[in-house]
């Protein structure tokens, strides 16, 4: 019998009604806003009113170098979140709102996989409560506010050349990337050139992500800075008197939503900032409200330990003050045996028969870089554990080999089978967790905050990637130069780099070392609150492919969703 799609398991379970899930957290009534019977927005009351209440161990998962394979990062999470309730545990999990763009590009959904979902997974696939469309409003408002202010006689001396501020759109669209706006006659606007990001890719999904409170909120979006005047000065939103406006858009976005996983485990899910520009980590609200809602509290970084969770580490963690006690590097066989560099792997196309054959020797021959995202965890101080996450082609002497490089560094190391068997399949897994949380915490950033931007840029870059040197184009000293003079050297550093490898040269693979790295641009997210040093060509809206999800997401005679994944 083929196993079930993860749709039709989806739709097997009856989620509970979600005020359950909010009374077992401890949540109150008054503390929940209902959207139908499954889904709640948690009020910004909540922060406040569990605040006197244990707090949970918490937990970040992260993964290896991400190849076209996956590791299963959400999965886990969610088989994590499951599997504690097998042990007398209580857990919450902490997850960020999937973007629709990739939903009907490449992933088809991304609400876990198997029997460690969300659930219900059309609904937190396609629109939610609608936090995204809030997004994409508040930032093209600001972006019309800069077109109005430029048409109305550029009172403030924007230079039509220095605007970054650009528009957003929550969809796969490469004909947006770069575009003209203001062509017609005289009243249709000042033309120039501009374009579209993913929505999320904007600053103000960052922001939503960062923010503490409302006022948090309002004051970070005062202090976006949406391009510079002839003499380097930055404008802000807040000097377009936008940021008001933007803030009464969000102020219902700000909220977290509630939903619940296929075993009723509670799921805080909030925010999408993306993972390549930005940080990639869900909100600080949804973390600051399910860490006293439980023993443990889940939370997932996007792509592999050098990003998502190196700026879990030194954003998110440095503007929450919460620290984490643990941190799951989800890694695989056959993505092991796929960092070896031995397997060409296309997309589409079936997978190798030497890469699927039992060789724990191409497994040792891949470790380099989990061998590294070990160190990378162990570099802030955080005691690491290895998940395996379970295939059913997988030999149990290529789970052996994945321990052995684990436990050689220190590293607890579980193989899980939450896919296909639920909490049930992540039990060693999560008593892994347990005895990692019950270490001391020697949490650590990996630089202090009163470091020049570019000590920053190199203590990630030699630290974290490996890198033997930093160099910088002309524009990119000069546009450091300016962060430092308007007083943005501060804030910490999010280095957009490729995800395909722990350098920032996609083609190097397992765990380089010596290489340079090579600053192109240097852009500042001012009202989220970090510095992003641009490393190659970052992609920021993304094309849809050859045979995109959304040729089969449809609805089927009785009008129910089919084709999500």
């Amino acid at each position: 019998m083929s196993f079930p799609s993860d749709l039709e398991i989806a739709r097997s379970v009856a989620p509970k009604p979600i005020t359950e899930i909010a009374a077992a957290m401890g949540i109150d009534a008054s503390l929940i806003e209902t959207h139908g019977d499954d889904v709640a927005k948690i009020r910004l009351e909540a922060v406040d009113a569990l605040a006197d209440r244990p707090r949970a161990k918490y937990v970040v998962v992260t993964a290896i170098t991400p190849t076209p394979l996956g590791e299963g990062k959400t999965t886990t999470s969610v088989g994590i979140g499951q599997g504690m309730s097998h042990i007398g545990k209580r857990a919450v999990l902490s997850l960020r709102q999937p973007s629709m763009g990739p939903t009907f590009g490449i992933k088809g959904g991304a609400a876990g996989g198997g029997y460690s979902q969300v659930i219900p997974m059309e609904l937190l696939n396609l629109h939610l409560t609608g936090d995204f469309h809030a997004v994409t409003a508040a930032h093209n408002l600001l972006s019309a506010m800069v077109d109005n202010h430029l048409f109305q006689g550029n009172a403030l001396g924007l230079e039509l050349s220095n605007i970054t501020w650009r528009r957003v759109l929550d969809v796969n669209d490469r004909a947006l990337r770069n575009i003209i706006v203001g062509l017609g006659g005289r009243l249709d606007g000042v033309p120039r050139q501009t374009g579209f990001d993913i929505t999320a890719a904007s600053e103000v999904m960052a922001v939503l992500a960062l923010s503490t409170s409302l006022e948090d909120l309002r004051a970070r979006l005062g202090r976006i800075v949406v391009g510079y005047t002839k003499h380097d000065e930055p404008v802000t939103a807040e000097q377009l008197h936008a940021a008001g406006s933007m803030a009464v858009i969000l102020r219902e976005a700000l909220k977290p939503n509630l939903l619940q996983t296929l075993e009723h485990t509670p799921v805080i899910v909030h925010a999408g900032p993306f993972g390549n520009i930005a940080h990639g980590n869900s909100s600080i609200i949804g973390d600051r409200i399910g860490i006293h809602c439980g023993d443990y509290l889940v939370t997932e970084a996007g792509f592999g330990a050098d990003m998502g969770a190196e700026r879990f580490f030194n954003i998110k963690c440095r503007n929450s003050g919460m620290a984490p006690d643990a941190a799951v590097l989800v890694a695989t066989v056959r993505a092991l045996k796929a960092h070896s560099g031995k397997f060409k792997i296309v997309a589409g196309k079936p997978l190798p028969e030497a890469l699927l054959a039992e060789n724990p020797d191409d497994v040792h021959a891949g470790a380099a870089n989990l061998i590294k995202q070990i160190e990378n965890v162990k570099l802030h101080g955080v005691s690491p554990v290895v998940a395996v996450n379970a295939f059913p082609g997988d030999h149990p002497s290529e789970h052996q080999a994945i321990r052995e490089i684990a436990e050689s560094l220190g590293a607890r190391v579980a193989v899980s089978t939450h896919f296909s068997d639920g909490g049930a399949g992540a039990v060693d897994l999560c008593r892994a967790v347990v005895e990692a949380c019950d270490e001391p915490s020697n949490f650590q950033f990996a630089y202090p905050d009163d470091a020049t931007l570019k000590q920053k840029i190199e203590a990630v870059a030699t630290k974290v990637y490996g890198a033997g040197a930093v160099t910088y184009t002309a524009a990119a000293n000069t546009q450091l130069d300016r962060y430092e003079r308007n007083g943005f050297g501060r804030l910490p550093v999010c280095i957009a780099k490729t995800h395909l490898s722990i350098s920032s040269d996609p083609t190097l693979k397992g765990a380089p070392t010596g290489h340079t790295v090579n600053v192109r641009e240097v852009r500042a997210s001012v009202g989220a609150g970090f510095v992003y040093p641009i490393c190659g060509d970052m992609m920021t809206m993304p094309g849809l492919g050859t045979d995109p999800a959304a040729a089969h997401i449809d609805l089927d005679e009785h009008g129910e969703i089919v084709g999500l994944s």
